[in-house]
């Protein structure tokens, strides 16, 4: 360990311990500082907890956002952990928070553990990649059913975290959302440089994938990038553990997310299937939300949004690796594989076949068909 690296872990953990004191109203001490690695905007430090008036376990995670990061997510992830930990604990899709600083950017939370990652189920044989898709599904089902209703809620908790900042105008933009919609204005730029038009079709598609921020059907709280890379299974299920763009959106774009995000990490043996592994996802994430959106039970309710939203995050990968070589560099959408860009267009080709829709079939596969023209002839 560098002195440097020493030195930010040992500020961290000051800043942990001085928070929850604060918190408790008395004295609690924390030690054995494990560097988790944060993400290059921020220390994120697993720390033992002496005497524990809180009654939280043994550990917990401190994250102390680094000078000259941006606010706005950390902000989004206070108040995100805020409503999350409010929930239910079997709803809670994530870590709870502990205490939190926004004026000097640090938080607490309860520790996950270690577990399993999402990764590592898919890479192996297909009966644990199903089992770890399931549980996602499900996971993501519960969090919906949970927070429908809960806008107005969440929206008041990230106007008192702006409030406790000097930073007025943060997190007034969901960050997600602008970055879509940049990727959809670019589309005809993108397009010309591959040397095809845009479809109509896709055009279409692209806008409706971005009217699901701010609109949709199915509104539910989600953190966002709920991609293989930000899940944990513990004892208590699957967890997620990124917030930082927390936001309420129609729920089809974390459905969409997930199976966008999941092919990438399955193993040889499972390849093959992946359809299967798709429909065990949307199964599991519909047995938990058919109540609240019955029209859900039916496959017609859930097409054409999910289509909607699994064009977007294609089109958002390959805007990332094409057009611009930067933003959501942090988001497990994010690739800089020109392979994986390739597949998912013929996934999302696949997809449309299979509820016979012809049209966005044959634009997916143009679109993948110049890209791998335009990466390798």
């Amino acid at each position: 360990m560098t002195a440097v690296v020493a030195q930010f872990l040992s500020e961290a953990l000051a800043a942990g311990q001085a928070l929850l004191t604060r918190r408790a109203g008395s004295t609690v001490e924390v030690f054995d500082p494990e560097d988790l690695g944060g993400t290059g905007r921020s220390t994120v430090v697993r720390a033992r907890l002496g005497e524990n008036p809180l009654g939280v376990g043994r550990t917990v995670v401190i994250k102390v956002l680094d000078d000259g990061a941006p606010t706005a997510p950390f902000l989004r992830e206070v108040a995100g952990y805020r409503y999350a930990t409010a929930l239910p604990s079997q709803s809670r899709p994530g870590p709870q928070l502990l205490a939190a600083d926004e004026a000097r950017r640090i938080l607490v939370l309860s520790d996950l553990g270690h577990g399993r990652g999402m990764i590592e189920l898919l890479s192996e044989d297909f009966d644990d990649a199903a089992r770890g898709v399931s549980a996602w599904g499900q996971a993501l089902g519960r969090m919906h059913a949970a927070t429908v209703g809960g806008e107005e809620d969440f929206d008041a908790l990230l106007r008192q975290a702006v409030g406790r900042t000097d930073d007025g105008d943060a997190c007034g933009t969901d960050a997600v959302a602008a970055q879509a919609a940049a990727a959809r204005d670019g589309a005809h730029e993108l397009v010309a440089r591959l040397g095809i038009d845009l479809s109509p079709r896709l055009a279409a598609e692209l806008t409706a994938g971005c009217d699901l921020f701010a609109g949709g059907d199915l509104r539910a709280f989600s953190p966002s990038d709920v991609g293989p890379e930000n899940i944990l299974l513990n004892d208590d299920g699957v967890q997620f553990m990124d917030y930082e763009f927390a936001a309420f959106r129609d729920a089809s774009l974390d459905v969409a997310y997930a199976l966008v995000t999941f092919p990438a990490y399955v193993g040889e043996a499972s390849v093959s299937r992946r359809a299967d592994l798709e429909r065990k996802l949307v199964d599991a994430w519909r047995a938990e939300v058919k109540g609240l959106w019955p029209n859900l039970t039916r496959d017609a309710g859930l097409v054409r949004p999910l289509l909607h939203a699994r064009t977007l995050w294609v089109w958002l990968s390959t805007h990332w690796i094409v057009a611009s070589g930067t933003g959501g560099h942090d988001w497990a959408l994010h690739t800089t594989d020109a392979r994986v860009v390739l597949t998912r267009w013929a996934d999302l080709a696949d997809a449309a076949r299979t509820v016979d829709d012809a049209e966005l079939a044959e634009a997916a596969t143009a679109m993948e068909r110049a890209l791998a023209h335009f990466w390798f002839d």
